[in-house]
């Protein structure tokens, strides 16, 4: 006999998706911490960017995973993970956003472009019932 499938529970799948993407980008957040992110202002000098544009890394790779751990203005968090992603991939691997990598395939950036589609899937959905705010 068939078992069926357990009941959806897509407020359970938007907390592990909250905490998941906020750990990834969380533990990039504490490398810049520990490390600084002076390295940052030489890509962004190239495309005639101001390199104190470095330090919104701070906000997106420390508070905004923090928000997202809570729940709080997930929404927000999410879009600046995404934005943060995005230049990420502008920046510094835009060499790589049209390229297969050897050795079994794969998107030259897929690690940072499922960090960006997994945060702008929070954006569209929000944090769900388990958020300190509701969305």
């Amino acid at each position: 006999m068939k078992q069926p499938l357990p009941a959806t529970r897509p407020d359970v799948g938007l907390l592990i998706l909250r905490l998941g993407l906020a750990f990834v980008v969380l533990l990039h957040g504490v490398f810049k911490l520990t490390h600084g992110v002076e390295w940052i202002k030489g890509p962004l000098s190239e495309l005639g960017l101001p390199g104190f544009l470095a330090y919104g890394s701070y906000v997106a790779e420390l508070v905004a995973p923090l928000l997202l751990i809570v729940g709080a203005w997930t929404r927000v968090a999410a879009l600046v993970i995404a934005f943060q992603m995005a230049m990420a991939m502008t920046l510094v691997l835009r060499g790589q956003l049209f390229a297969v990598k050897g050795g079994g395939g794969g998107w030259g950036v897929e690690t940072e472009g499922l960090i960006l589609f997994a945060a702008l899937c929070l954006f569209f959905t929000g944090g769900g019932r388990f958020s300190a705010m509701r969305d």
